[in-house]
């Protein structure tokens, strides 16, 4: 048990050294062909996670932008529709205004037409009564004279006289 003893507690410095070595070879190969390419990787699934989270903010910052100009071009055509709607409304108010005056005119020319046309066969009238009641008073006056005087001068004195008497009214 001696010997047995000796052996493990005797340390063999070149095992040690090797040893010693060993780990840092293993330590730089480890470093050199794990670590950086992990390292690297690891790197790269970051900088690829951070573009994917600016593209998605870059794509979300667009899409607000785009929600806000179809907001904005909803607002607009419904203002461009209210403003068509009521440059028509007034528009059909001024035809409507156009074709009631233009109606009103034209009935009062009507009326106007008519009450010439009235006035007119007033006259029409008066002159053929005055010439009937002329005749008339011609033919009673003959029979009552007995005879006829001269036609051309009775009916310029019955002219005269309905003349006179229409002036008096």
């Amino acid at each position: 048990m001696d010997a047995l003893k000796g052996t493990m507690l005797d340390i063999n410095i070149w095992n040690f050294i090797w040893s010693a070595v060993n780990i840092i070879i293993l330590f730089i190969l480890l470093r050199i062909f794990l670590f950086k390419p992990i390292h690297k990787i690891m790197n790269e699934r970051t900088r690829t996670i951070q573009d994917n989270m600016d593209e998605a903010e870059k794509a979300r910052q667009e899409a607000e932008e785009l929600k806000q100009q179809y907001a904005d071009s909803i607002s607009s055509a419904k203002e461009e529709a209210q403003r068509i709607i009521m440059k028509a409304h007034d528009e059909a108010e001024a035809e409507k205004a156009a074709i009631l005056k233009k109606s009103q005119e034209e009935a009062s020319e009507i009326i106007s037409d008519a009450g010439r046309t009235i006035e007119n066969e007033r006259k029409r009238i008066i002159q053929q009564a005055q010439t009937q009641i002329a005749d008339l008073a011609i033919e009673a006056a003959s029979k009552i004279i007995g005879e006829n005087v001269d036609d051309e001068k009775n009916r310029r004195l019955i002219d005269e006289f309905l003349s006179a008497e229409e002036s008096d009214n």
